[in-house]
């Protein structure tokens, strides 16, 4: 306006001056004018493009231009760099939903803000619906709440959950930020199952030679103070053999368990005669059962068969079926042992008795450590309550089963499942270098 103005002035002035020079100076106003009213224009322009920097810039030429350029340029290294920390964010939330580990964040109100699934597992949340609820509100196990409203965070506490397989979880609270927490849970159900086991594990075994050493140290101290008959001091010998017997087999026992646990998986190229070792069974329970028994055996198919794997452990836990058929059937009782390989290859052994039976409570216990269904008598047939777990990680470790059925007074059945591919005609090492020649 002030150009125009300015370009008035000049003509009106040229009227009484000069001609010429009025008309030179409306010109400069005009000029002075367009450019003006094109810069307001580039300006309109980039202001529309700067309220959505999503589209292309315009294209300006000039000054307006070069800023429209190095706007453009700012505006996509930011948009990268955003991009950019998404990707990390990403990755880093991925890395944590892989965690076994449960990770859960609270803001300042203890207000959850993220969780991951494992989390959500652990307490029983949606990772979704749950988000900005109160942790209190959803999860009460009362250790935790007491543990996060006490807010002494140096040491984790140990919750007890009841649900499905989760028995027992730990959890660690960390502060940061303003008010801020970070929840990691982590499930222990496994590790208190073991710490279990160990325990009772080990007070089993006290008990189990502590009687033993009992009765020794009772009868020594006995020969030692009183004078006894011949026959007197023969009975006392005869019991402490027992006792001492019986804590042989029981250290017998615990090692064979204990290698069988700390051995790798057995490999399939070793190979035993399966006839061999069923008749190995045989005369070990004949000689067990000293004709007090009606035993019967039947072998189909066993002669020519091979049998891979650990020949010592596949003995031994055949042998804890028969031995135990023996020691639990009365006198006169009858016990049928048989082989036979089914239709889909694999093999079974089976061991029928007609002893006192097993209620049907205690079947799915009968393979842990030291558990008997009626202790004294497994005392006084010689048991040392080890036998069957030694069975079920024998027959496990080699990829089998084993399957036990019994009614309370009716006796008892128990079946080993062979794998077919622990099973094979022929012999396989006389078989192996022809192989190994054909290729």
């Amino acid at each position: 306006m002030s150009a125009l103005a300015g370009g008035l002035g000049g003509w009106a002035l040229g009227r009484w001056l000069d001609y010429p020079v009025t008309l030179a100076c409306a010109g400069a106003g005009l000029a002075v004018l367009a450019l003006s009213v094109t810069d307001t224009l580039k300006g309109h322009d980039l202001l529309d493009w700067l309220r959505n920097p999503e589209a292309e810039p315009p294209a300006l030429p000039g000054l307006w231009g070069e800023v429209a350029h190095r706007i453009h340029r700012v505006v996509a290294q930011r948009r990268q760099s955003i991009q950019d920390e998404r990707a990390r964010l990403d990755q880093f939330l991925s890395a944590i939903e892989v965690s076994p580990n449960g990770v859960m964040l609270l803001d300042a109100s203890e207000h959850i803000t993220w969780m991951s699934s494992v989390a959500a597992d652990h307490f029983g949340l949606n990772a979704q619906r749950d988000l900005q609820q109160r942790i209190t509100n959803l999860v009460r196990y009362p250790t935790f709440v007491q543990y996060l409203s006490a807010g002494d965070y140096r040491e984790p506490v140990k919750c007890l959950v009841a649900r499905g397989s989760l028995t027992h979880l730990q959890i660690q609270v960390r502060e940061y930020g303003e008010g801020l927490k970070l929840v990691v849970s982590q499930d222990i159900s496994e590790r208190e199952r073991a710490d279990t086991m160990r325990r009772d594990f080990v007070a089993n075994v006290s008990h189990e030679i502590r009687t033993p050493l009992t009765v020794l140290s009772g009868f020594i101290e006995t020969m030692g103070a009183l004078q006894l008959t011949d026959v007197e001091r023969r009975r006392v010998i005869e019991l402490m053999t027992q006792q001492a017997s019986r804590m042989q087999t029981l250290v017998s026992d615990l090692l064979t368990l204990a290698q069988i646990e700390g051995s790798p998986r057995p490999a399939s190229d070793r190979w035993t005669a399966l006839d061999q070792l069923l008749q190995r069974i045989q005369t070990d329970a004949q000689a067990l059962s000293a004709g007090r028994h009606r035993l019967s055996f039947a072998f189909d198919h066993a002669e020519g068969q091979f049998l891979s794997g650990v020949e010592a452990e596949w003995l031994s836990a055949m042998s804890n079926l028969v031995s135990n058929a023996i020691r639990y059937t009365p006198e006169g009782g009858e016990i049928a042992v048989a082989w036979h390989v089914r239709e889909d290859g694999s093999g079974e052994f089976k061991v029928k008795d007609s002893g006192i039976g097993i209620d049907a409570e205690h079947i799915p216990r009968l393979t842990e450590r030291f558990y008997r269904v009626d202790g004294s008598r497994s005392r006084d047939t010689g048991g040392t309550g080890l036998g069957l777990s030694i069975v079920k990680h024998v027959i496990q470790r080699h990829g089998g089963d084993l399957r036990v059925t019994s009614e309370l007074g009716k006796g008892s059945v128990f079946t080993l499942v062979v794998p077919a591919t622990r099973l094979r005609s022929g012999n396989p090492a006389s078989s192996a270098p022809q192989a190994a020649e054909a290729h």
